[in-house]
């Protein structure tokens, strides 16, 4: 194969690995070292020779990785590719409600039109509702059928 080939190749999969970068999914970046690896294999002598450098260089590349994690001077650059920011409880971050069980039954007045979700009352509690599938206008009378989860749906009351 010739030498322009080859380095064509090389450099497509070096583009497709940065491509990846901003555009994640997978497909990019493993087109892309599909590419270096066949851009080695084909600028070695042979397909064992080419099959072991690639294999060389992907497991020298795992090293260098969890070396780089184990140091701390180079553990703060991996830092700042991951999310440290915690949700906790104390700072407002609350989960749903859980028992929402209580609502099945009862009757309320949809405060929003529930197209199919929407915000209705019920006392003087305000709950996200979702119908069945069908509309229903602003101020309408509606009684809870079904609790799934968090999920309250509701049907317009006659």
């Amino acid at each position: 194969m010739s030498a322009g080939l080859i380095t064509a190749l090389f450099a497509l999969g070096l583009v497709l690995l940065i491509l990846e970068i901003f555009v994640p999914g997978g497909i990019l970046g493993l087109i892309g070292i599909v590419s270096l690896i066949s851009a080695i294999i084909f600028a070695s002598n042979s397909l064992l020779e080419g099959f072991l450098y690639s294999m060389l260089t992907l497991i020298g590349l795992a090293v260098l990785i969890f070396v780089s994690f184990r140091f701390p001077a180079t553990r703060r650059y991996w830092e700042r590719l991951s999310l440290t920011a915690r949700q906790t409880n104390r700072a407002g971050y609350v989960a749903p409600k859980s028992d929402y069980q209580r609502y099945l039954g009862r009757n309320g007045i949809a405060l929003t039109q529930l197209r199919p979700a929407g915000t209705a009352e019920f006392g003087d509690e305000r709950v996200d509702v979702v119908t069945e599938g069908g509309f229903i206008k602003s101020g309408s009378a509606i009684k809870v059928i079904s609790v799934e989860g968090t999920r309250i749906v509701v049907r317009e009351s006659k």
